[in-house]
């Protein structure tokens, strides 16, 4: 079969999935997942880099309601949408490859991560360094490769290979603050050129003007990728084989028992009390202080526990007959590419890019909140309202007709 015909049966295959019958608890966990990661992007698209992955670097004080503003992103949001996201987008590539016995429709999931590794670049590159569609875009070509593997095995293998790698980081967070002196002082030295020097300059090329700050962003996006490379794909593909597991088992689509969820959900709730706890210990003592003894730092690593608590409650509120509790989130996550990229679009505008206000390094914790909370406001608006008279995001269509090879109709029929 040539790759156009097999395209074409890949594309009559999927024709049957009409928007009746989308399964709704994924929509509304993908909406959660994209409004939550904005809540953690927002230092990354307002600070450089270097005070993102280590806040004693900001401009701003951890003390008041700037403390209580980054607490509330570490216990709550931190790794948690971003696991649940890696989490779906494994689940999608089973939607659109099936079996890997179904030739057609994996010829037309490999060009679908094909076109997004494109956008990836072209994100990363031209607007934010901290693009994660590359990083999915190949570490999926390598999930792909195992989507006819039975649910429970593609659970087991990604759920354990998550606890074990979280494990490592546990013990490596401890041993940052309560290990042998000489050991300490190494882990908690810092990368090379990670100071308060380093930040300030790297604020004063952001507002500088758009070249300096593409420099900057070329810099942070090299140094990205290399982590992607020998870090984060490491615990990119186990979530993504584990999502993939949940949605061929049932577990997504609630179709498992009640009780299941409850559990998980309990769990969940119980991690993330006592992340919580730990972390406003943290928060409370003076700075440079350790009261948990790497302890809070040491609960961060389980992050897949809370998600898989969120992703339990969402998916009982849509199935059980309390769907009106998810109805905002749906739409949010239909549109979840184009919401994604417009985040992007919008934060960059107002801390960095020429035609913005140029507010990059200005804006202390409490007020990134603020913003965060209007353009989650704005995407639970615009997206129902879109969708009202088209059939997907306008960036899904780019994507899909990429994917397609051909123009795709996004009005709605009738």
């Amino acid at each position: 079969m040539s790759d156009a015909a097999g395209i074409q049966a890949g594309i009559q295959a999927l024709a049957p999935v009409a928007p009746r019958l989308r399964i709704a608890s994924l929509d509304a966990m993908r909406g959660l997942a994209i409004l939550g990661i904005l809540a953690v992007n927002a230092s990354a698209f307002s600070l450089p880099f270097m005070a993102y992955g280590e806040p004693a670097l900001s401009p701003f004080a951890l003390v008041g309601a700037n403390a209580v503003a980054r607490w509330a992103v570490e216990v709550f949001f931190e790794q948690k949408f971003l696991t649940l996201f890696a989490l779906l987008f494994g689940a999608s590539l089973y939607l659109v490859g099936g079996e890997r016995s179904d030739a057609a429709r994996g010829r037309l999931l490999r060009r679908r991560l094909f076109w997004l590794a494109v956008i990836g670049l072209i994100h990363g590159l031209v607007l934010w360094y901290g693009d994660v569609l590359l990083l999915y875009a190949w570490s999926g070509l390598f999930v792909m490769l195992m989507r006819s593997m039975s649910a429970r095995r593609l659970i087991a293998i990604g759920l354990g290979a998550t606890l074990v790698m979280g494990g490592l980081h546990a013990v490596m967070a401890w041993l940052a603050v309560s290990g042998p002196e000489a050991l300490v002082n190494e882990m908690q030295g810092g990368a090379p050129g990670f100071d308060v020097a380093a930040v300030q300059a790297s604020i004063a090329a952001y507002r500088s003007g758009w070249g300096a700050a593409m420099g900057q962003n070329l810099s942070a996006w090299l140094f990205v990728q290399g982590m992607s490379v020998t870090v984060f794909v490491f615990s990119t593909i186990p979530l993504m084989m584990l999502g993939m597991g949940l949605f061929k088992s049932g577990f997504f689509g609630g179709q498992a028992s009640t009780r299941t969820y409850l559990v998980v959900a309990a769990v969940g709730a119980t991690m993330l009390a006592l992340l919580g706890g730990l972390k406003w210990i943290e928060v409370m003592a003076p700075a440079g202080g350790h009261p948990t003894g790497g302890l809070a730092d040491a609960a961060m690593a389980f992050p897949i526990l809370i998600t898989l608590g969120y992703a339990s409650l969402i998916i009982l509120l849509t199935t059980r007959g309390l769907d009106w509790a998810t109805a905002a989130l749906r739409p949010v996550g239909r549109m979840a590419f184009t919401n994604y990229l417009t985040q992007t679009l919008i934060m960059t505008t107002i801390f960095y890019m020429p035609w913005g206000p140029r507010l990059f390094g200005q804006v202390d914790y409490v007020g990134q909140w603020g913003v965060v909370v209007v353009v989650w406001a704005l995407q639970l608006i615009w997206s129902p309202l879109w969708l009202a008279r088209f059939s997907m995001g306008p960036l899904e269509w780019v994507w899909r007709c990429l994917t397609y090879g051909r123009r795709v109709p996004i009005l709605k029929q009738g």
